[in-house]
């Protein structure tokens, strides 16, 4: 057992000229909604195909019907070098034609073992007792792990102990097993929404050696820098409908592709002006804040006014939003309210939430929203949960949750306007929009977001940034932690930048992403994704 089925590698310059995976006239209806129509474009062989559209453009849909979540219509024709898939696509039998799948956010089960995620639905049982054989399992990943590269990753470590970048290797490594080297497709659906830019660079520095054995992957992503930097060529969907199918991604900009996934020109988000505060204002204080990666934090953020705070993965910038809500335990510090002074070692989220913090987490999916419950419920639940919160029985009040709902609805423009509608049946830009209204409607006087327009496209991504400069106008205090430098310059009026625990460098002033980029990153520079190889597609 030596974890990969034997077949030569393929060099980028002998690579096949057929397609490596084919989609052909795939369609999907539900009930009388046509979701997709027509739908046809190819991956070549040694290639990184991107596919990219609007939340809502059919992309997600697409995803689940390669990967078998979705039967599409009749007619519709799945191909892996020239041969065709039964659909619905059957696990087993994609796995056997050489089809591997990188879920959202990697898809890891953070309390198992490194072995476990990577040989669970494979794992082969003795002969005669159907016992596990951990050690031929052991030797079967461990292969994998070593064509992937030099980078050791104990096997029996939990992944929730990993880095991010380990974690991204991990599932690679889990999606490759089954594949011939130099054959087969990697699906990475919204794969790297998680990863930091450090991590990023490792990412794609691993994938950039996949696929110049002559596997291809297709990256199915919001992040049109990622397409910029990295894919070779790009697939575009517009409601249900190819509008570029295999486009050259070379010489494309971001803009260039906002272009063709809207339909239009994207009207551009200037730099948040200056906060406009009384000098009176009394500011929102955090004093001494130590716990997890941060070893000390003291700022004070006016109301109306926007700071952020990013650095290198691990620097401690993305553990301050958790402990400053209670979410993660703080050793010590203190924050100033206008509700008073409250210590953060013991603090819990519902303490925090009734001094008037409020917390937009990363990951909606796991740690900010229901999705079995309706857009009305997942916008009224704090207001619905404060009466059980502090002791005292409050009779529902429905016809004010209607109100509040609706009121939110239009104001972030959720589609579709339904206050009734499960939120799990909303794209993600939508329900990441339900999750900013979730806790802008308590009126908080600390706004803390955590990568707030991750995995949403432009569009949704317009309105959110424009949401959190209205409640800045509004009078909040707002704490933006995040990794993205376009989104941090559009937003906010200072960037305190960590490194190893502190704050090394405030940004004030007229700073642009590159500024922030330049202090993040201390040669100055920051390496592009990757380099494209001409001789990589056919």
């Amino acid at each position: 057992m030596n974890g990969l089925p034997e077949q030569a590698p393929a060099g980028r310059a002998g690579l096949p000229q057929g397609p490596r995976l084919a989609v052909e006239g795939v369609s999907m209806t539900f009930g009388s909604a046509t979701v997709l129509r027509d739908v046809t474009m190819d991956v070549r062989p040694g290639e990184i195909h991107a596919l990219i559209g609007q939340n809502g453009s059919g992309k997600s849909t697409l995803a689940k019907i390669l990967t078998g979540l979705y039967r599409p219509d009749a007619g519709s024709r799945v191909m892996v070098d020239g041969a065709d898939l039964r659909l619905p696509i059957r696990p087993d039998e994609s796995r056997a034609a050489g089809v591997g799948v990188v879920h959202q956010s990697l898809g890891l089960v953070a309390d198992a073992t490194v072995l476990e995620n990577t040989r669970l639905g494979r794992f082969q049982g003795s002969r005669f007792l159907r016992r596990i054989d951990w050690r031929a399992e052991a030797e079967a990943i461990q292969a994998v792990f070593d064509r992937l590269g030099p980078r050791r990753i104990p096997l029996d470590a939990k992944v929730a102990d990993l880095h991010e970048d380990e974690k991204a290797v991990v599932a690679i490594a889990r999606a490759v097993q089954d594949l011939a080297e130099g054959g087969g497709v990697i699906i990475f659906d919204e794969s790297t929404r998680a990863l930091g830019r450090e991590s990023l660079e490792r990412f794609y520095g691993l994938l950039d050696r996949i696929v110049a054995t002559g596997t291809s992957a297709l990256l199915i992503t919001h992040r049109l820098e990622e397409v910029v930097e990295a894919a070779d060529r790009v697939t575009v969907l517009r409601d249900g409908e190819i509008v570029v199918a295999g486009q050259e991604v070379e010489g494309m900009t971001k803009s260039d592709l906002a272009h063709l996934m809207l339909g239009r020109e994207v009207e551009g988000l200037d730099r948040r002006s200056a906060a406009a505060t009384a000098t009176d204002a009394a500011p929102v204080v955090v004093g001494g804040l130590v716990g997890r990666n941060v070893r000390e934090l003291s700022l004070s953020i006016l109301p109306g006014e926007v700071v952020g705070v990013t650095g290198l993965s691990g620097s401690g910038h993305d553990d301050v939003p958790y402990l400053i809500s209670g979410v993660s335990q703080a050793e010590g510090g203190t924050v100033t309210l206008p509700a008073g002074r409250v210590a953060f070692k013991g603090l819990s989220p519902a303490t925090a939430i009734r001094n008037g913090i409020a917390l937009v987490p990363e990951g909606r999916e796991t740690a900010g929203i229901c999705g079995g419950m309706s857009v009305t419920e997942n916008i009224s639940f704090p207001q619905t949960c404060a009466g059980r919160a502090s002791g005292k029985v409050r009779p529902l009040d429905s016809g004010n949750e209607k109100r509040r709902a609706a009121e939110w609805i239009e104001r972030l423009d959720v589609r579709p306007p339904w206050p009734h509608a499960m939120l799990k049946n909303l794209s993600g830009g939508n329900q990441q929009k339900v999750l900013l209204a979730k806790w802008l409607a308590t009126d908080p006087a600390l706004l803390v977001l955590h990568e707030p327009t991750q995995a949403v496209d432009v569009g949704a991504r317009k309105i959110i940034v424009e949401a959190v400069r209205g409640a800045a106008r509004e009078g909040r205090a707002v704490l933006v932690a995040g990794s993205d430098e376009n989104e941090l310059a559009l937003l906010c009026d200072r960037v305190l930048v960590f490194s190893d625990g502190v704050v090394g460098r405030e940004l004030t002033g007229e700073f642009t992403p590159h500024d922030i980029v330049e202090s993040i990153y201390t040669d100055s520079s920051r390496a592009k994704l990757r380099e494209r190889n001409p001789q990589g597609v056919s």
